[in-house]
């Protein structure tokens, strides 16, 4: 898969000089005020990255959304809703007391957000602005959090946060479709703050690399890490957590997420024998045939159990009890964040409240 990734950028290189230009074209009209950037009532903090992949933008929302949820505030995740079938302006996942939408309807990202982040409204659509007014006006929240928002311009922010994975940096920093990047690294000039997520690897002499780098582009936005480390286990069909040592030790791994090589390491540093790992898509949806298909597979692996991702586990809820099989986990992470940075939007949120 990497090598066939490693092709296609070659065969796009040409053309990444073309759609550059037209992502710095778009940012001007914003900037310029020729595209409208609307802003809000209330402070709004983007979680993007300027990377295709994953960059682990889903746990930092869920971590934001936990750490305003502690302090007082009232947040509301506001998400396009990728790959779900909804597609009214406004899609309500969650109303903060009750899930309203299936993984399906809203996509596999706002149903885990709304299963994992009780008290606060998940709302989907395409053009974002919609559910921010909505979640001002009808359910009174008084700080919103973009997911996956660095690109989406047509809402003005308070907070740009631009997340790297620790792991892959910037690829061969060249955009697409000759790379992984969305857009220039010019683009950095918006950014408030930079995230390195996953960042054990930290020591790497690549990653100091890359810091000096971010710091070089933007000497006066600091630069924060993020580990993300496994804390238990789910078995379909129950909410209540097992720990790592009370399940089989050799498992089938599988998942449908953007960088399922760190979710194969995240298991091998469990101790986990895996019998077989299957990477799908990102963002794969399940048949019953397909989930039927991963039990059969698993079982000639000699596995005594299969584990996904919390995400992929959201959209395999509806097929528990198909057939019998050998029992599915997923593997539940959190992220642990750099103290500085929790210092750093403490700091922001006074600066907020002191606005006329």
């Amino acid at each position: 898969m990497l090598n066939l990734i490693s092709t296609l950028y070659t065969l796009g290189r040409p053309l990444s000089p073309l759609y550059g230009l037209i992502m710095q074209a778009r940012f001007f009209l914003y900037r310029s005020g020729i595209w409208q950037r609307e802003k809000m009532d209330v402070p709004v903090i983007s979680v993007g990255n300027l990377t295709m992949g994953g960059t682990g933008k889903t746990p930092v929302v869920r971590y934001l959304a936990r750490f305003l949820l502690r302090n007082g505030y009232k947040p509301a995740i506001i998400s396009r809703g990728y790959g779900g079938k909804a597609r009214e302006k406004v899609n309500m996942v969650s109303d903060g007391k009750t899930i309203l939408l299936d993984a399906l309807q809203a996509g596999d990202e706002p149903r885990f957000l709304a299963e994992s982040t009780p008290g606060v409204p998940v709302i989907t659509g395409t053009l974002r602005t919609h559910p921010c007014h909505f979640a001002i006006k009808e359910l009174s929240c008084d700080i919103l959090i973009l997911d996956d928002g660095f690109q989406h311009l047509a809402v003005s922010r308070d907070l740009d946060l631009v997340l790297f994975n620790a792991l892959t940096l910037a690829g061969n920093n060249r955009v697409f479709p000759g790379g992984p990047l969305r857009e220039p690294f010019s683009a950095l000039s918006r950014a408030d703050a930079f995230f390195l997520t996953g960042s054990q690897e930290i020591t790497s002499s690549k990653v100091r690399q890359f810091i000096e780098f971010l710091l070089r582009r933007a000497p006066d936005r600091p630069v924060f890490l993020s580990t993300y480390s496994p804390t238990g286990c789910r078995k379909m069909g129950s909410a209540d957590p097992v720990s790592l040592q009370d399940i089989p030790s050799r498992l089938f791994g599988f998942c449908g997420i953007a960088e399922p090589e760190r979710f194969r390491k995240s298991l091998e540093d469990c101790g986990f024998i895996l019998t077989g790992f299957l990477a799908l898509r990102d963002h794969q949806d399940y048949s019953p045939d397909h989930i039927n298909a991963l039990f059969q597979t698993a079982e000639e692996t000699g596995a005594e159990a299969l584990i996904t991702t919390e995400k992929d586990m959201v959209k395999l809820h509806k097929l528990h009890g198909l057939t019998p099989a050998p029992p599915l986990f997923s593997l539940d992470m959190d992220v642990g964040m750099d103290p500085a940075f929790d210092e750093y939007l403490l700091a922001r949120l006074a600066a907020w409240q002191k606005r006329p």
